[in-house]
């Protein structure tokens, strides 16, 4: 009964360590891959370059498909 009560402890106590030192970061990384996105997609017309669309719309994509995730950490 005593050990069940301490894993129950560690498992809630670590919960707001995850959420306070992981949700930044991840959060930073989409904002990075959102600016790469952004960049491919701007710099296509001037590089005159079809490719650099479909990298930047397929990065977009990776990107807003992970946002959802993280405002579960909340």
């Amino acid at each position: 009964s005593q050990t069940l009560g301490k894993e129950d402890k560690v498992k809630h106590g670590s919960y707001p360590h995850v959420v306070c030192c992981c949700r930044k970061k991840c959060l930073l990384f989409n904002d990075v891959v959102l600016i790469t996105a952004t960049l491919h997609t701007g710099f296509s017309r001037r590089a005159k370059s079809f490719e650099m669309i479909l990298v930047g719309r397929f990065l977009e994509g990776i990107g807003a498909g992970r946002t959802p995730h993280y405002s579960m950490l909340m």
